[in-house]
């Protein structure tokens, strides 16, 4: 049986949440309807798309993914159906969906041609999908995505690249669109230097707690507000705060003054 899944910037306080799984139900009977996150930043698809890619494979496959974030219908942005990974996404030609990897090839695209609200389209469509449907009949098949490209890791000589911000965790961490497996080729056994508003970092770890020495007895060792780089376990560098808490010790995005977009240097030396 499939699920459905639902991305969103709705927040928690306003209806549209409720409206929108009130429209699955009335379509369906008794449908599997998943929240996965109603708090993704007003419009901001670039932590929408970290968010859904980073989740999507631990549901089963043909799962139906509704991802409503800067979503609306005009006459330069459709409405799409993604068949992609035996998995099925719903939104926007927005550039959300090729985010996902630099090399995205979907199985199909399919414009919607559907008529009625924003959430009415996804909802119909969603359900369609969930009762079997072939997903040609949801609309024209499109050629290709839109693509976001200002998002990658920039080059800037042999010994320096730069990449940005691209998502803040609930514990005020920053996440960097630098995947271990570009750093740990573009290093090739060289040292660096990490440099994300003059705090610098020379060391990744793969864990937080990896960074702590457990050996030395608690009262002596440093723990809580520590600064360290991580890879995180999607593979992107993360830079942080040991249990980091913004309304104590402090996060990274407030002692970093880091925000979405902000700039983060390598050197390797």
């Amino acid at each position: 049986m499939s699920i459905i899944s639902i991305t969103s910037d709705y927040g928690e306080k306003d209806f549209n949440k409720g409206f929108l799984k009130g429209l699955l139900h009335s379509e369906l009977n008794n449908p599997t309807v998943i929240d996965i996150t109603h708090s993704i930043s007003p419009f901001n698809i670039i932590e929408a798309s970290y968010t859904i890619k980073n989740c999507y494979r631990s549901f089963p496959r043909g799962s139906i993914h509704i991802v409503d974030v800067d979503s609306a219908k005009t006459p330069e942005q459709e409405l799409i159906v993604v068949d992609y990974d035996n998995h099925f996404f719903i939104t926007a030609n927005n550039g959300l969906m090729s985010l996902f990897s630099e090399d995205l090839k979907p199985n199909k695209v399919i414009e919607i041609n559907f008529n009625g609200s924003k959430k009415e389209i996804f909802s119909k469509v969603a359900s369609h999908i969930y009762r079997g449907g072939n997903i040609n009949l949801v609309g024209k098949e499109l050629n290709k995505l839109k693509t976001l490209k200002e998002l990658k890791v920039r080059i800037k000589s042999s010994n320096h690249i730069i990449g940005s911000v691209i998502y803040i965790d609930n514990y005020g961490n920053i996440v960097t669109n630098i995947t271990r497996n570009f750093f740990e080729e573009f290093k090739s056994g060289r040292n660096f230097e990490i440099n994300a508003r003059n705090i610098l970092f020379d060391k990744i770890f793969n864990s937080y707690t990896e960074a702590i020495n457990f050996s030395i007895e608690k009262k002596y060792r440093e723990e809580d507000g520590k600064k360290i780089a991580i890879f995180n376990s999607s593979g992107f560098l993360e830079i942080g705060v040991y249990k980091s808490n913004p309304k104590t010790v402090g996060s990274a995005q407030t002692l970093f003054g880091l925000n979405y977009g902000d700039l983060i240097s390598i050197q390797f030396i």
